[in-house]
């Protein structure tokens, strides 16, 4: 299965290092502008419905890694996984937010990199 990450799964930061060291990484994507990305302190999560492109990385996982990756993101409670195209045409699965009220007061990330917008480069 390939999966788009766009926060605490990327290179760098701390789940990409409990949950995807093994996993291929196969490249960076892009979503098309359909989402709205908001900041829940610690880790973002996306939103359907908002109008901004959502930059991450994708890679190639396994069902044993998808379904560690599924309980660590509360699929389908908090998160639900679900199949979307990205810019370059690429099929991925992506964890996307179930909309609950207090989501409206979250912080919003406007430029859709949460790499970006938490300061932190690959190592």
């Amino acid at each position: 299965m390939l999966l788009f990450t766009y926060g605490t799964l990327l290179r760098g930061f701390g789940n990409y290092d409990r949950f995807l060291t093994e996993s291929k990484f196969v490249g960076l994507g892009q979503t098309h502008p359909d989402y709205t990305m908001v900041s829940l302190g610690g880790f973002p999560g996306i939103l359907e419905g908002g109008n901004t492109s959502i930059k991450g990385e994708v890679f190639e996982v396994s069902p044993a890694t998808r379904d560690r990756l599924d309980q660590l993101e509360g699929h389908p409670n908090f998160y639900k996984r679900t199949s979307i195209s990205l810019v370059d045409g690429s099929k991925v699965e992506v964890y996307i937010l179930q909309p609950v009220p207090h989501l409206k007061k979250s912080p919003v990330v406007e430029s859709g990199d949460w790499r970006e917008f938490r300061e932190v480069e690959i190592q």
